[in-house]
């Protein structure tokens, strides 16, 4: 396998959040997500705060507020931010669940999820911002995610703007960031809400992972585009290790390039594939992983266990990353989760 650079994997990012947002009207029917059917309960409370705390039970920040964070740049916050950009979908995901839709006045052009954030002025793609647009909108906060280039975050932080760049590679940093907002916001009380509905998802699924003896561990393969799998080191190893499965791709770090004949030899039980997701002739992902040369042999597709979840789910490492737990781990061991 192949191991793709930073800078190329943003251009992958890109195209994956376009594809899939493009594709979306495209989704076969009787081919639900298993996020669809196992999270439905739990996808507005990972989403929304349940209920508003009471004036004795909110938490507030107090300012002056010293925050430090992914790059290690310290930002001091006199009070809470009344106007907000985020240059990346799934930042802009944890605002809107924090209750914070009012004050965003900015978002990526690939932000598709809540439905609001759509008509939410664009301020360009995630690797390289439009700059102009971020200072008209007056922000006193932009959320910069893991895709910006160094040179874009450099310039936005030149011209003085209040830049806090995430760059989550695992569920805890998820977690961290959802909360680190919130205090930064004053939204501490709705952050640690959800934090704390996400934990009970894991939670559970770790529980269903215990009862899984080591040798019925599933192998899995996840291809989330056309030729492209993770490895480890990326939050989607440790969601399907979570779930009780072993990836078939942990020898490699990060995204890498398949190897056909590895991945027939490591013969997985478990496909896991983008749902919706085509190439660039238009050909389905599901349809070119199981018409690949020697792949009808793979215990997955003789089993017909070719699963194809949200892209948008599985790569935003935001609120809705524990649906992309629950979906994973439906989809390694349905019968645990009906």
């Amino acid at each position: 396998m192949k191991k793709i650079s930073h800078i190329a994997l943003s251009v992958l990012l890109v195209f994956m959040l376009a594809a899939c947002g493009a594709n979306e009207a495209d989704s076969p029917s009787g081919n639900a997500s298993p996020t669809e059917t196992q999270s439905a309960a739990s996808s507005s409370a990972e989403t929304t705060p349940t209920s508003s705390p009471s004036a004795d039970d909110a938490k507030s920040t107090v300012y002056p507020l010293t925050e430090k964070d992914a790059t290690g740049k310290e930002i001091t916050f006199e009070q809470a931010p009344e106007t907000i950009v985020s240059a990346s979908p799934a930042e802009t995901e944890i605002l809107f669940a924090l209750g914070l839709a009012d004050r965003i006045v900015g978002v990526s052009d690939f932000d598709n999820y809540p439905k609001e954030a759509e008509s939410k002025p664009k301020v360009g793609g995630i690797v390289e911002p439009n700059t102009e647009a971020i200072v008209a909108a007056g922000a006193d906060l932009v959320v910069a995610g893991i895709s910006i280039k160094d040179t874009a975050l450099d310039n936005l932080r030149t011209l003085g703007l209040n830049v806090v760049c995430m760059n989550p590679r695992k569920l805890d940093d998820v977690l961290s960031d959802i909360l680190q907002l919130g205090r930064i916001t004053d939204q501490q009380t709705e952050a640690e809400a959800l934090v704390a509905q996400m934990k009970a998802d894991i939670q559970m699924v770790k529980g269903v992972a215990e009862t899984i003896k080591p040798e019925e561990k599933r192998k899995v393969y996840i291809e989330y585009s056309p030729g492209w799998t993770v490895g480890s080191g990326e939050f989607m190893d440790e969601l399907i290790t979570l779930a009780g499965g072993v990836n078939i791709a942990s020898d490699v770090q990060g995204w890498s390039q398949i190897n056909e004949e590895k991945v027939i030899k490591d013969n997985p039980d478990v496909i896991i594939h983008t749902l919706n997701l085509v190439d660039d002739k238009g050909n389905k992902l599901e349809d070119l992983i199981r018409g690949r040369s020697g792949w009808g042999e793979i215990t997955a597709i003789k089993n017909d266990r070719v699963v194809g979840l949200d892209g948008d789910v599985l790569a935003r490492p935001g609120p809705r990353i524990t649906q992309a737990l629950l979906g994973i781990a439906s989809a390694i061991y349905p019968d645990s989760y009906q």
